[in-house]
């Protein structure tokens, strides 16, 4: 991995998990919401493209990169004919779930290309990587569609307020899988390392370099959790500028949290 990497898989990640998440919206949001965001996805899985290592190679890169492919033109179609062409509505149904399908498919190409940890045995490590990677997707993308569809309010006052309650209680799920998978990641980290496989994860959380964890634990675990909470009573109460205002802030800390958890995969290799 390089450091262009880590953009990389931020926008791709962001992308897909966006598609992901608008799967669990409502039509009755509108179709201008999902040409929206459709098209916000595919912008951002195009910024991954551009800012592909020129030096990746190989056929797992090269299935992330055709997975991705098709993930971009289902989110392009979607985006150029919903509300704005006349074609069948089976067609589109299905292209927002091709989208995640071929999202989903890349980040496991991605997670698969990632180097092994010295000490953490290779199936665990696999596993690991791939559900670092798909749990950073759907956050991600959960707290982004939230920030959107609260502000979507804005727009169309009338929304049914359990569309952004759907959305927060999701959001909540999914730091929970996040912070469990996290935990587990630095457990193995810790306790299967031995002497002569190189710097210890626990050295290295203790050291100066390790900054980067803990600010990844405060920003994107801790800060999200409570902000997550906080969305969720918030939209009870129907207050949903209040709840549009949290989920700002809580789009900021998950971005600094999960940036910060690929720069520690590049650093340590633990899929935090």
């Amino acid at each position: 991995m390089t450091l262009s990497s880590i953009l990389v898989l931020f926008l791709t990640h962001l992308g897909i998990g966006l598609a992901f998440t608008l799967l669990f919206v409502s039509r009755e949001v509108g179709v201008k919401f999902f040409r929206f965001n459709t098209g916000l996805a595919a912008l951002l899985i195009a910024g991954g493209f551009a800012f592909r290592p020129a030096a990746a190679s190989g056929p797992l890169a090269a299935a992330a990169v055709a997975a991705l492919v098709l993930t971009e033109l289902a989110l392009v179609v979607y985006w150029a004919t919903a509300g704005r062409a006349r074609i069948r509505a089976g067609i589109r149904r299905w292209l927002l779930p091709a989208a995640a399908l071929g999202g989903l498919v890349a980040i496991v190409a991605q997670a698969l290309d990632v180097p092994p940890h010295l000490s953490i045995p290779p199936p665990v490590f696999t596993v690991l990587v791939i559900a670092s990677f798909l749990s950073s997707a759907a956050l991600l993308g959960g707290a982004c569609g939230a920030m959107s569809l609260g502000h979507w309010f804005l727009v169309v006052p009338t929304l049914d307020v359990r569309h952004l309650q759907t959305l927060a209680r999701l959001h909540i799920a999914v730091m929970i899988v996040r912070v469990v998978i996290v935990a587990a990641a630095v457990f193995f980290a810790v306790t299967t390392w031995q002497p002569g496989l190189g710097p210890s994860f626990e050295r290295y959380v203790l050291s100066s370099g390790g900054i980067f964890f803990w600010q990844r634990v405060l920003f994107g675990l801790a800060g999200p959790a409570v902000l997550s909470y906080l969305t969720l009573e918030t939209a009870k109460i129907r207050s949903t500028q209040s709840a549009t205002g949290i989920l700002y802030v809580d789009f900021f800390t998950v971005v600094v949290g999960e940036v910060l958890a690929k720069y520690v995969l590049l650093a340590t290799a633990v899929p935090v």
